[in-house]
C-alpha cells in the first residue's frame, strides 16, 4: 500500500466504511486496525480534536505530511512487533473542584494508532457494556446519565451511594486491564501493542519515568480502557439488582432508605478494593439524600411532586472564575476579540448546563457579566473629558455626565450604578454581539432553534472534573 493511501479519506469527505463495525475473528483484527479505511478515520479524527503537541513537538497539522514520508517504516515497525510509543508528557491541570489533574499528552503518531486501536475495540467491547454506564460511550452523555439518575430519584430513591474512586485512572493495574481485555480479543499482536501503550512511560521535567500502573487521561485509548476495567463493577450491581448510574469513574447508586445505603457502601468498597484492587476514597464517598449530592455538576431538587435538576451552586462560582479572566484589563485585547472569546466560553458552559431546570443561575451571570463589561468600558475611557463625552454621547444628561465623569468611585461601584447602567443597557451589549448566558439557555432549551444556538466550534468545556 502506498504511504499517501495509508489514511486516505474519500474524496468526496463522507466516512469510510467502518469495517470493523462488524467484528470478524480475532485474528482479522489486526489487519482491520490497519485497513485503510480505518486509519483514515482515525487521522481525520486525531486531526478535528487538534490538542496539543507530545514530546516530539509535532502538532496535528504536521502529521498527514510526516506520514506521507514515513508511513511506510511505522507500518512495518507494526506489523513486525518493533513498535515503540514515545512517553507521554505530563501536564497539571486544576480540577475545577480543587486539586489538579494529571493528564498524558501522548504524540500525534501514538494518538493516530490508539485511536486505530479504539475504533477496532469498541464494536467488540460496547454490546457487553452496562446499559447503566455513560461515560465516553457513542450516543451516550453526560445528560443522559443525569436525566436517569433523576429517574431513579422521582422513582423513590431518596438516597444515594456516592462512591469516589481515588485517582482511578493512575491505579489502574496492567496485568489485571489486560485480562480483562484479552476476554473480548485473542489477537496477539493488538494485545502487545495496547501493553506498550500503557507501558510508555511518562515524561516530567525532561526525565523519563516508568508507568507501573495506570492508563494516562489524555489518550483516545484511556476512555475505553477504564469503562473495560470497571465493567465487572457495572456487572456486580446489576447481579444485586441496584438501580445505579456509572459515567466513567463517578458511580451513584440509588437506595430507598440510609441503613441500605450504608450496607451497599460497604459491599461496593469491599469488592472494589479486593476484586478490582483500586481504592474507594472514604473522605469524598458518602451516604447522603439524594437531593443532597451533586452529579456530573448538577443538583437535584423537589418542586410540585416532581425531581428537578439545577446547577450545582458551585458551577457558577467556577464560571466567573474564568469570566475574571477573560475580562481582566490586563488582557489588552479589543473589545470585539474579548467579546469572541466570552461568548466561546459562555455558549460551551451554557450547553452543558441547560439541561438544568430554570433560568435563574444563567440571569444572574448574565447580571455580573455585564457589570464587567461596563467596567471594562470605564476603564478604558480613564479621562474626565473621554468619559463625560462617551456618557452625553449615550444619552446622558450633560448634569449626570459631569458629575459621573468626575466621580472618584471605583470602577465596579461605577459599573453597578444606575448611570452606567443606563447608558450601557443590555441593548447595547447585545448589539455589539455579547450573548451572555440566558439567551444561549432558551435557545438550547427550544429543540426547535438549537441548531442555531452556538458558534461553529464553540469551546469544549471541560464540565465538573
Amino acid at each position: 500500500m502506498k504511504p499517501e493511501d495509508a489514511c486516505r479519506e474519500r474524496s468526496d469527505g463522507s466516512a469510510p466504511d467502518d469495517t470493523a463495525a462488524h467484528p470478524a475473528r480475532a485474528g482479522d483484527l489486526w489487519e482491520q486496525l490497519l485497513s485503510r479505511e480505518n486509519l483514515a478515520r482515525a487521522l481525520r479524527r486525531v486531526e478535528q480534536n487538534a490538542g496539543a503537541a507530545g514530546i516530539d513537538g509535532r502538532s496535528t497539522r504536521e502529521l498527514r505530511p510526516w506520514l506521507h514520508d514515513h508511513w511506510p517504516r511505522v507500518r512495518s515497525e507494526l506489523d513486525a512487533g518493533t513498535f515503540r510509543p514515545q512517553p507521554v508528557r505530563r501536564v497539571m491541570i486544576p480540577k475545577p473542584a480543587g486539586g489538579q489533574r494529571m493528564l498524558g499528552v501522548p504524540t500525534v503518531l501514538d494518538r493516530l494508532v490508539q485511536q486505530a486501536v479504539l475504533q477496532v475495540l469498541e464494536p467488540l467491547f460496547e454490546p457487553v457494556f452496562s446499559d447503566h454506564s455513560f461515560g465516553f460511550r457513542p450516543g451516550r452523555s453526560a445528560h443522559h446519565a443525569v436525566e436517569r439518575a433523576r429517574q431513579f430519584i422521582e422513582d423513590d430513591a431518596a438516597w444515594v451511594v456516592d462512591v469516589d474512586l481515588d485517582a482511578f485512572f493512575d491505579r489502574v493495574g496492567h496485568d489485571a486491564l489486560m485480562a480483562r481485555v484479552a476476554r473480548r480479543v485473542d489477537d496477539k499482536q493488538v494485545l502487545r501493542l495496547i501493553r506498550r501503550f500503557l507501558q510508555a512511560g511518562v515524561m516530567l521535567d525532561g526525565a523519563w519515568q516508568s508507568s507501573e500502573e495506570g492508563t494516562p487521561q489524555g489518550s483516545p485509548l484511556s476512555p475505553l480502557l477504564g469503562n473495560v476495567m470497571l465493567d465487572d463493577l457495572d456487572s456486580e450491581l446489576e447481579s444485586r439488582g441496584h438501580r445505579f448510574v456509572r459515567y466513567a469513574d463517578d458511580v451513584m447508586v440509588y437506595v430507598t432508605s440510609e441503613r441500605a445505603g450504608q450496607r451497599v457502601m460497604a459491599s461496593i468498597t469491599q469488592f472494589v478494593e479486593q476484586h478490582l484492587k483500586l481504592r474507594v476514597n472514604a473522605a469524598k464517598s458518602a451516604v447522603a439524600p439524594a437531593t443532597r449530592r451533586t452529579f456530573l455538576g448538577f443538583s437535584f431538587y423537589r418542586r410540585d411532586g416532581k425531581v428537578k435538576i439545577g446547577v450545582d451552586r458551585n458551577a457558577p462560582k467556577r464560571a466567573k472564575q474564568r469570566l475574571r479572566q477573560l475580562t481582566a484589563r490586563t488582557w489588552g485585547v479589543s473589545m470585539d476579540r474579548r467579546i469572541h472569546a466570552i461568548n466561546r466560553f459562555t455558549v460551551g458552559w451554557t450547553a452543558y448546563f441547560a439541561l438544568a431546570d430554570g433560568e435563574r443561575p444563567f440571569k444572574d451571570l448574565d447580571e455580573w457579566l455585564r457589570r464587567r463589561m461596563r467596567q471594562i468600558r470605564w476603564k478604558e475611557w480613564k479621562r474626565y473629558p473621554t468619559r463625560r463625552r462617551n456618557l452625553r454621547a449615550l444619552g446622558m444628561p450633560e448634569r449626570a455626565a459631569r458629575e459621573w465623569a468626575a466621580s472618584q468611585k471605583g470602577p465596579w461601584r461605577v459599573a453597578g450604578s444606575y448611570v452606567l447602567q443606563r447608558a450601557l443597557p443590555n441593548a447595547y451589549w447585545i448589539d455589539i454581539g455579547l450573548r451572555g448566558f440566558t439567551d444561549p439557555y432558551r435557545c438550547f432549551r427550544d429543540a426547535k432553534r438549537t441548531a442555531g444556538c452556538g458558534p461553529a466550534r464553540p469551546v469544549v468545556w471541560e464540565g465538573p472534573g
